[in-house]
């Protein structure tokens, strides 16, 4: 093979050699890993991923190609993807496009033949950072110059949500479903549809008076990228809607619901990205298997006191997973029942929306 011809630089000048794909481009992202085994292009349009360079544990990536109908989201946010091996010749009778044509069309940079445990190991020891990809022949010491120099954005969640109000309907409805778009994945919507639920998906900043007009039965919260404080105006827009209709948060929702009612948050080491976390429902003492992608977490220690109480918690390192009001009209978790691909064992919980709207 070829000499490699790009390469990651993290700001104590550590290097990772490979060879590009995609965009051919320099960018400073926040580098995360994720463990899934399938579903790479669900993870590369996932919204949550905004401004992140994704490692991929999983060494071959890319195999059955891209096709039209499994997007989470038309914007590719991703920073750039990394991996071990890519294939540029997919077996897959659905795919339309390679994934490295795809991060050409969206601009995004890859880079491949990484020596992605090692690189998987560093972000477990040491944390998420910001990390460069970059041209083989860049100065190191230049490289790290740039990375100190370029603060990470805290804008993610005003760029990736929908800019106008649009919908979501179904056949024989029986609930209708304001649904707050931080960064959502198209999957969610689909699920409130399976459920009999017509969706109007609306902007981030939307007023809570302009909630209340479409007379809802219920409100969603979504997923989304970055920290959950950089989006005050829909902590606002929960504290006025607090006791006026059922609510259901997800990921960054469920963030945002926690610190709606007082709680906080803080940044995980690594975060938890992959569908292969064991959480456990307090109430009834099972496991469930879930997908998950997020970096921040509640605090347990600040939720007594608050009007909510800890439904499920992660098995692998006891982390907050689920919240529940006393009066069980709002509740929120931290993983993704809606997960695709991915485990199906939490999608009783839109049943569980459904029984308090109704």
């Amino acid at each position: 093979m070829s000499d490699f011809n790009r390469k990651l630089v993290f700001t104590d000048g550590t290097e990772y050699p490979g060879y590009g794909f995609g965009a051919e481009k320099d960018a400073v992202c926040e580098i995360v890993f994720n463990t899934s085994m399938a579903g790479y292009q669900e993870i590369i349009s996932d919204p949550s991923y905004t401004d992140q360079a994704i490692v991929m544990s999983y060494p071959l990536i890319g195999n059955y190609g891209i096709t039209d109908e499994d997007f989470e989201s038309r914007m590719l946010g991703l920073g750039a993807l990394i991996v071990r091996e890519v294939n540029e010749s997919p077996s897959n009778f659905r795919f339309t496009r390679t994934l490295s044509e795809l991060l050409e069309e969206y601009d995004v940079p890859g880079i491949y033949g990484v020596d992605t445990r090692k690189l998987v190991r560093s972000i477990r020891d040491i944390g998420s950072r910001k990390v460069l990809i970059t041209d083989i022949g860049t100065d190191t010491k230049e490289a790290v110059r740039k990375l100190e120099d370029t603060e990470l954005p805290h804008d993610a969640v005003r760029r990736c949500s929908s800019k106008k109000k649009w919908y979501s309907r179904t056949a024989n409805h029986k609930y209708s479903v304001v649904a707050i778009d931080c960064g959502m994945k198209m999957n969610i919507v689909r699920e409130l549809n399976r459920h009999g639920c017509n969706v109007t998906v609306v902007p981030f900043d939307t007023k809570p008076e302009e909630i209340l007009a479409m007379n809802p039965d219920g409100l969603f919260i979504s997923n989304g990228p970055g920290d959950p404080e950089d989006v005050p105006e829909v902590i606002e827009t929960l504290k006025a809607l607090r006791g006026k209709m059922p609510m259901f948060g997800i990921c960054l929702g469920h963030q945002l619901i926690a610190l709606s009612y007082g709680a906080k948050t803080y940044k995980l080491k690594f975060g938890h990205r992959g569908g292969n976390h064991p959480v456990k429902d307090l109430a009834t003492g099972k496991i469930e298997i879930t997908s998950q992608n997020h970096s921040y977490a509640v605090d347990d220690k600040t939720i007594e006191g608050t009007g909510l109480k800890v439904s499920h918690i992660n098995l692998l390192d006891n982390t907050v997973e689920g919240l529940a009001s006393e009066d069980g009209k709002v509740f929120s978790v931290q993983y993704h029942p809606e997960s695709a691909p991915g485990p199906q064992d939490s999608t009783y919980l839109f049943n569980r929306f459904i029984s308090n709207m109704s």
